[in-house]
């Protein structure tokens, strides 16, 4: 069989390099252990992708024309970048919007006359047009973090609050509204999550959803009107918040019949730790239910360089993936060099930053290590199950379409380590270098 092999490492420049071009290193250390099973298949991918937020989409659109084009290639490109094939967008604002807005601020608008994506329309929606002409195939994930502030008991989209209940029907057809605008554009819409961070009153844009508020809004309101409105195909995920408490949440809405009937999947994000053992209960308990990461971030503003940003997202990913992920987005695609803009100064960092005044692009390291996955296992491959004796390294494979095996190592200790990878009691001898992620291909 033959097998390549390319790294990304912290003592190289080069990112994507192929391993016969990096010199080998002997080491002391017995050969670790890294064991995959072909035929002990996890789950099919959809993809990887991130966040075209109302700031990521104006930070790329103050750039000159050639270099917007340049990021959404490396990006999107299915051979020159990181081949992603999600997006998520918001639905009204959140906090990496330059300010709060709704596409209906009139009070008391229930036949919602006064719905419009004029907002959508200055940066997101020309940049997504841009994004399907590399990727046709583009899936778009819709999340809400607040309905307009008159829909909502604090008459305020900050600062927590919940949806009134004469206003659910009017809320569920505001996800009609949205839906079909987008259609209008030529953009199609692939899924939406029931409410961004359900349990999170923050001093951005949210609302508070109970387990069996959720429940019953889209067992009686969103799951009926997209039935009747022709958009049945149009995917919905519940929870969209951290996997600590995931496993309770979701099960009262999946126990109930009517409304699990709707749901086609669950969202997580990573802000409350690891916890893979809830997605591995989920999937265990709910077979049918798809399992998708909606959003991560290092929070706290930009730290241009820092490598450790890179290995929390291939440590997120091999972790998830392992526990019948299927899907990952990121969370912004671009910030500025503060980690903005945000409208309530929650900044952040993201695998690109572009300084806006110097019209400058940088590339992270989580840029590099979402790429060792994104770039080689693409949609239709299917996770498999593989196992390492060796605690210092971290592993996810997956099959392609075409039957070849990919192997992502990630190595963040001080210290080279040499591997046998073993297939079907086939055995290759691989190089881990320190503080590398690696990516090798079989077949």
């Amino acid at each position: 069989m033959h097998i390549e092999g390319y790294v990304t490492a912290k003592d190289y420049k080069i990112p994507f390099a192929k391993l016969e071009d990096i010199e080998k290193r002997d080491t002391k250390n017995k050969a670790s252990l890294v064991k995959i099973y072909p035929d002990e298949v996890l789950e099919e991918v959809i993809g990887f992708g991130g966040a075209l937020t109302e700031a990521a989409a104006y930070n790329i659109s103050s750039l000159p024309y050639e270099k917007q084009g340049k990021i959404l290639k490396d990006y999107f490109d299915e051979k020159e970048g990181l081949g992603y094939k999600l997006v998520r967008i918001h639905m009204n604002s959140c906090d990496f919007s330059l300010e709060s807005y709704s596409c209906d601020d009139v009070e008391g608008d229930i036949e919602l006359k006064y719905f419009n994506i004029e907002r959508d329309k200055k940066w997101v929606i020309p940049l997504l047009k841009r994004i399907k002409e590399l990727v046709p195939d583009l899936k778009i994930l819709v999340s809400p973090w607040s309905p307009p502030a008159w829909m909502k008991t604090n008459n305020d989209m900050k600062y927590g609050g919940k949806l009134r209940e004469e206003y659910r029907k009017t809320w569920a057809e505001f996800f009609v509204k949205f839906i079909k605008a987008y259609q209008d554009e030529g953009i199609d819409i692939w899924a939406v999550t029931v409410q961004n961070e359900p349990m999170a009153v923050q001093i951005w844009e949210s609302c508070i959803y109970t387990a069996e508020e959720e429940r019953d809004f889209v067992k009686y309101y969103l799951g009926p009107a997209l039935l009747e409105n022709g958009l049945s195909h149009i995917k919905i995920l519940i929870w969209d918040h951290n996997k600590d408490i995931i496993y309770e949440r979701v099960k009262t809405v999946l126990e109930d019949k009517e409304a699990s009937k709707y749901v086609w999947g669950v969202g997580f994000h990573w802000y409350a730790g690891d916890h893979f053992e809830q997605l591995k209960k989920i999937k265990e308990e709910f077979p049918y239910i798809k399992l998708v990461f909606t959003e991560g971030t290092q929070e706290g503003g930009v730290n241009l360089g820092s490598w450790k940003l890179g290995e929390r997202y291939a440590h997120e990913i091999i972790g998830d993936f392992n526990n019948y992920t299927v899907g990952f987005f990121d969370w912004n695609i671009v910030l500025d060099t503060m980690g903005g803009p945000n409208h309530v100064k929650n900044y952040c960092d993201a695998p690109i930053i572009v300084d806006t005044e110097k019209k400058e692009i940088f590339y992270q390291s989580s840029y590099y290590y979402i790429g060792h996955f994104s770039k080689f296992i693409k949609p239709g491959s299917k996770t498999i199950k593989s196992e390492t004796n060796d605690s210092r390294l971290e592993v996810l494979s997956a099959k392609t379409l075409e039957g070849k095996i990919i192997v992502v190592i990630m190595n963040k200790t001080e210290e080279n380590i040499d591997v046998l990878l073993d297939i079907d009691d086939n055995l290759y001898p691989v190089p881990s270098i320190k503080r590398s992620i690696e990516t090798f291909i079989i077949g």
